[in-house]
């Protein structure tokens, strides 16, 4: 039984007044499954397949006049010199949701559109499933069972092993995708750099650190990054620049988006050994921040997340930017609330010189307000 998306209804109300939808997301994040069953009327192509980009390529206007009703094209990202052609079909036929576009690559399909179809089009990022998904659907497992497995589609619709699964995942489609986008030669060279990224997980990104350890050059390493966030295998959480009298981090910090796949990459095997493994915390926070975005992008919004550190060490883990003010959010992988967790909202506090809502996310079950703070169990991220 498919796991309802919650992105469904924000395409169903997007095809109301955008000509055309784009969904991009990671691989095996449900794209194709989302679109058709969002779009069950429309037909679906796919440029995975070689015939049908072929007969694009060599005759795009009468590829898309097969489609007078429009068409989910899938993999879209493979020929974007189509997104001009399309561009004259919706100004002429001035129709809603007449074409739906996905891909998984972000440059390279995005930024295309942005250049062909710029305000035209309605972009919905898609993430494996939120715990809220899983939740709906009576489907939630354990705290550190989604930890060690991830949230990708595949693995709660067939009975596989994560091990075995996320090891076919980096070699048929990670290598793939990073073979077409850079000339890597030494490949062992860079699972070792993906490695690494996950042993940094939540952590500032220091890039000629990271390259050293890789033995690799800071300008490589940087390519890289760019690559794996473009895949959506990694994300950057950028700090907040609003300078409260000190000076502030400007590293980025790196999270995977999806723990299942870092916990893979640090060797975890099992969920024994990851409730002991130093990492858990880290990955934790990595569920936790990456749910909140899942919400955001869920909604086709963009992120509004950043984190706030300063030279002294005072950090806020999340602070998310509604414009008017700004949250504060500290995750705690414990399940039992201490008075230490609140300290630094505190101090947060006292800095800002303002009482605006902060909150407290921990992996206990129940919620509690202490110190004018609202502490949330993990499974209740959607409240903030």
């Amino acid at each position: 039984m498919l796991i309802k998306r919650t992105a469904q209804l924000t395409l169903t109300k997007m095809s109301a007044g955008f000509p055309v939808l784009t969904v991009t997301g990671p691989r095996q994040a449900g794209k194709s499954t989302l679109v058709k069953t969002t779009f069950p009327n429309k037909e679906y192509v796919t440029f995975d397949n070689l015939d049908v980009l072929e007969s694009a390529k060599n005759d795009p206007r009468g590829f898309l006049a097969r489609f007078p009703q429009g068409a989910v094209i899938d993999e879209a990202q493979r020929f974007p010199e189509l997104f001009s052609y399309i561009k004259v079909i919706v100004d002429e036929t001035k129709k809603p949701g007449l074409f739906v576009l996905t891909g998984s690559q972000q440059f390279g399909l995005v930024s295309s559109i942005t250049e062909s179809l710029a305000g035209r089009t309605g972009i919905v990022e898609l993430l494996p499933f939120s715990i809220k998904e899983l939740q709906d659907d009576d489907r939630l497992p354990s705290l550190n069972e989604i930890l060690f497995k991830g949230l990708y589609p595949p693995l709660y619709d067939k009975k596989l092993s994560s091990n075995q699964w996320f090891a076919g995942y980096v070699t048929t489609y990670i290598e793939r995708d990073v073979r077409n986008m850079l000339n890597i030669r030494e490949l062992n060279t860079f699972q070792r750099f993906l490695r690494m990224c996950a042993a940094r997980t939540g952590q500032l990104l220091n890039l000629s650190a990271l390259a050293n350890d890789c033995g690799i050059s800071t300008p490589t390493a940087r390519n890289w990054i760019s690559v794996l966030e473009a895949s959506y295998i990694i994300y950057l959480l950028q700090p907040h620049f609003s300078n409260f009298g000190k000076r502030l981090v400007k590293m980025p910090k790196i999270y995977f988006h999806d723990t299942g796949l870092a916990c893979w990459l640090l060797n975890i095997q099992d969920t024994g050994h990851l409730a002991l493994h130093p990492s858990r915390s880290a990955l934790f926070e990595n569920l936790v921040i990456n749910d909140m975005l899942k919400t955001r992008y869920n909604h086709g919004l963009k992120s509004n997340l950043y984190f706030w550190r300063n030279n002294l060490g005072d950090e806020i883990d999340v602070l998310v930017d509604n414009g008017a003010q700004q949250i504060p959010v500290e995750i705690k992988s414990g399940q039992t609330l201490s008075d230490d967790y609140f300290k630094t909202l505190n101090k947060w506090k006292k800095i800002t010189g303002k009482e605006t809502n902060s909150y407290l996310i921990y992996a206990g079950n129940e919620t509690h307000t202490r110190q004018s703070i609202k502490a949330v169990p993990w499974r209740s991220i959607p409240e903030i």
